[in-house]
């Protein structure tokens, strides 16, 4: 996974939500940072920000300036099935009843259940660039735990020939493989999903027949694998990914995806790092009923990254609590007072209310509330697939607001998946071999663990 940034509302000198799992490049994990609602003209409202707890970043201007969608570019055209390499997975990895009924979305997003994201592993350049290389034994400690789901972000684009056919390099795909198999033998669901594509979110147009064909490999590599594993198209859309060339090419994405498995359950988010307040933008199509649509959670920003590294100097304040407001005031960094939103923020975390404090329950309330409106307009399932808080805030806060997202999701049927397992947002810390166990409980209270 991941990169953090919190999407934001499309004025120009608005305010908007702090994100986070999404998706610069860094080694801690989830590194958020804030960005911009992509402008485009006809864009459809995506939330009322005047009760969101974010505000808007620096660049939205700009930012939204050079996103402005006012001519569609022509897209790529599909590559040819027939150039595509052939795709075979381990032969030892588990079937499905060739026969079997197809699945219901709803049901497929209530089996996802608890999960946890296998975070600054597969989606590193190389796996364990970042800190991070998968073990055996996690998956048993993770089923053990009571987690039920592992969402596996994986950077297929540093794996995946440049020229066509766009070939996925074979001991890349094999050690999918075993990470599919050894989740599968724990008995945990297992997300794919494309991670850190950098080259899509910069150039759609010029990258579309590659993911394309890259989501064709991988979906008829394991097209023949039980209900458990799930297909995820693309980790937090943003940059140039606006909304309406976003909905452009999930549904190229999905047809590609179906000519090889119509059976297996898919996952999609929206743009702005998959921000909830943009679902209203997600288009899939009124045909595609085997689909569940997803959103990452990071609010308040300042608080779920605070001092971390890829945020910029001006989340570097730390020892930020949650709930506010502070017992004692909280001192902003310098740099933090020449970001008007940050500057803003933390006035109104020192001084208001719990009521309307930007680092109260109510601001994720009515976060949720809105999620759960549109999913029953929309008559789609939802599914939680990031959120976290990282480790420079102190623990007990971090638990704390852990666990009310958690219980928030929970309360409206939501599955959700935590970020992450291992390293700077860890539940699980891999130098002692334990559990975290206040995070952990925050997650999986004890009467509820298996």
């Amino acid at each position: 996974m991941k990169r953090w940034r919190a999407a934001l509302v499309v004025s120009m000198l608005a305010f908007a939500f702090g994100l986070a799992a999404g998706c610069k490049d860094d080694p801690q994990g989830s590194g958020h940072a804030p960005s911009d609602r992509q402008a485009e003209s006809a864009a459809p409202a995506a939330g009322d920000s005047a009760d969101t707890a974010g505000d808007t970043a620096k660049n939205a201007a700009k930012d939204a300036a050079k996103n402005a969608e006012k001519n569609p570019v022509p897209a790529a055209p599909d590559p040819a099935p027939s150039a595509l390499p052939s795709a075979a997975p381990d032969p030892k990895l588990p079937k499905r009843d060739p026969g079997a009924a197809p699945l219901d979305a709803f049901e497929q997003a209530k089996r996802l259940g608890r999960g946890v994201n296998l975070g600054n592993a597969l989606e590193a350049p190389v796996e364990g660039a970042w800190g991070v290389t998968l073990q055996e034994s996690y998956f048993k400690t993770i089923r053990e735990a009571g987690f039920e789901t592992v969402r596996v972000p994986i950077k297929w684009s540093a794996h995946a020939d440049a020229k066509a056919p766009y070939a996925i390099d074979a001991a890349f795909a094999a050690r999918i493989d075993w990470v599919v198999g050894q989740a599968l033998e724990q008995e945990l669901n297992v997300v794919l999903n494309v991670h850190h594509y950098d080259e899509l979110y910069v150039d759609p147009a010029e990258q579309e027949a590659r993911f394309l064909a890259i989501w064709k490999q991988i979906s008829a590599r394991y097209k023949e694998l039980p209900g458990k594993v799930y297909l995820e198209l693309l980790n937090e859309p943003h940059g140039s990914l606006t909304w309406s060339k976003w909905n452009r090419l999930l549904k190229k994405t999905l047809d590609a995806i179906r000519s090889e498995d119509p059976w297996h359950t898919v996952i999609v988010g929206s743009v702005n790092y998959s921000n909830y307040a943009d679902l209203p933008s997600l288009d899939i199509p009124d045909d595609e009923r085997n689909a569940i649509a997803t959103f990452h959670y990071y609010d308040p920003f300042p608080f779920t990254h605070q001092g971390a590294e890829w945020s910029g100097p001006e989340i570097g304040t730390v020892g930020v609590e949650w709930p506010g407001p502070p017992a004692r005031q909280t001192d902003p960094v310098p740099e933090a007072k020449q970001v008007k939103w940050v500057d803003e923020w933390f006035r109104d975390y020192n001084a208001n209310p719990a009521e309307t404090n930007p680092a109260g329950p109510n601001a994720i309330v009515s976060a949720f509330d809105k999620v759960d409106a549109w999913a029953k307009e929309h008559r789609r399932p939802v599914w939680l697939g990031e959120f976290g808080a990282y480790s420079k805030a102190d623990m007990p806060s971090r638990a704390r607001w852990t666990a009310f997202v958690r219980g928030e999701a929970e309360k409206r049927g939501f599955g959700w998946a935590y970020w992450e397992f291992s390293a700077g947002f860890g539940v699980y810390d891999p130098a002692v071999n334990q559990y975290r166990q206040e995070l952990l409980d925050a997650l999986i209270p004890p009467a509820k663990a298996r």
